[in-house]
């Protein structure tokens, strides 16, 4: 195989993080860079991450907490709580067994909730202690910090149960269900069945089994519990989940314990520092900052369209590989997505090998 110059096509997006690549140092030029993604692709990416640095000691921090609210829910229901900013919600098991589904808002804008498929991303199928609740996009923000967690099994795959679940799957024409449990606590504070959304299902062991999420026994015992520091005034919704024809609560519906607590010295500490991003967008950042009102759909006439960053323009790169980089770039495999474009091949390498290197 000879040495060949591929015509790199990149967007102004793409050429963006390889520039900041090669101003930090990581290659002179696209060529290096191009180059050395080649090589390091083959021999193992470095990672560019520092390592993570030790906490805070946190052994000599006050472990009080002051007991504000306690109370039990029964089976079929669920509360809406105010948990304010330094407040922690603890979720605890009062027989064991028993799968709780837990939501929140932000106290002062319910239309910034908890997001769960944020949350995956950020901290797999699995979330538990020194990982947090995320907010929908547009604002991304962290709610609540997993501050303890005595069984880890929580799911954030499978979404809430639904009355149309046990209708269609069961025959039930009424039966307890995550949706409308969650719609009824929160009607105490005005929102509609409408504003449910997907919840962080506590003490819920779920796997993958082949092409499909699968939900498994219980194995939480009385005492089990999951706290949550509230990062911002919240309204906090947990309910007994309403699943007793199905492994979820092992076949059966038992009462939780709910308690909020004001947090000690020693939670607080525990969290990490958050940076803060200019994308971290509120009502008052945009395009259209009024909430509708009504529930019809009317086109704006005087819209105009402000995608970001559009339009995007491909422009050509020419980046030269020696005999021994084109053999190195064929040895990966690509052409199965590619084809002969040995262009795309190397672009996707390049990409590849930022991820690797700067988010694995």
């Amino acid at each position: 195989m000879s040495a060949q110059t591929l015509r790199l096509s990149l967007n102004q997006q793409q050429l963006e993080l390889l520039e900041r690549c090669i101003a930090r140092g990581d290659a002179a030029d696209l060529q290096a860079l191009a180059r050395r993604a080649l090589h390091e692709w083959k021999e193992g990416v470095p990672s560019a991450r520092p390592p993570s640095a030790a906490g805070p000691d946190l052994s000599k921090l006050s472990d009080r907490r002051e007991c504000l609210a306690s109370l039990v829910i029964a089976p079929g229901t669920g509360k809406a709580l105010e948990v304010l900013q330094g407040q922690v919600v603890r979720i605890s098991q009062v027989e064991g067994g028993q799968c709780a589904d837990f939501n929140c808002f932000n106290l002062h804008d319910y239309r910034e909730f908890m997001h769960v498929g944020r949350t995956r991303t950020l901290h797999g199928f699995n979330p538990g202690p020194g990982d947090f609740l995320w907010s929908a996009p547009p604002r991304e923000r962290a709610m609540m910090y997993i501050l303890a967690d005595t069984v880890r099994a929580n799911d954030v795959m499978f979404p809430r149960c639904s009355a149309n679940l046990y209708e269609s799957v069961y025959g039930f024409r009424r039966h307890t269900n995550c949706h409308d449990i969650q719609s009824e606590a929160q009607r105490e504070y005005g929102l509609t069945p409408d504003d449910v959304h997907d919840s962080f299902n506590l003490f819920m062991v779920t796997q993958i089994a082949g092409e499909r999420g699968r939900i498994e026994r219980q194995t939480s015992k009385a005492g089990d519990h999951v706290e949550f520091l509230a990062l911002m005034d919240v309204l906090a919704v947990p309910n007994v989940c309403g699943a007793d024809v199905m492994r979820t609560s092992n076949f059966s519906l038992k009462p939780l314990r709910v308690e909020v607590f004001s947090a000690s010295e020693r939670d607080l500490a525990s969290v990490p520092p958050l940076a803060a991003y200019e994308s971290n967008r509120t009502p008052a950042q945009f395009a259209q900052p009024r909430i509708k009102a009504d529930r019809a759909l009317r086109r704006d006439a005087a819209y105009v369209p402000q995608f970001v960053n559009v339009p995007i323009v491909q422009r050509e790169h020419d980046v030269q590989l020696s005999e021994a980089e084109c053999e190195s770039l064929a040895s990966f495999g690509l052409h199965q997505f590619y084809g002969a474009d040995r262009a795309a091949q190397l672009r996707d390498v390049l990409f590849s090998w930022w991820e690797r290197r700067y988010i694995d």
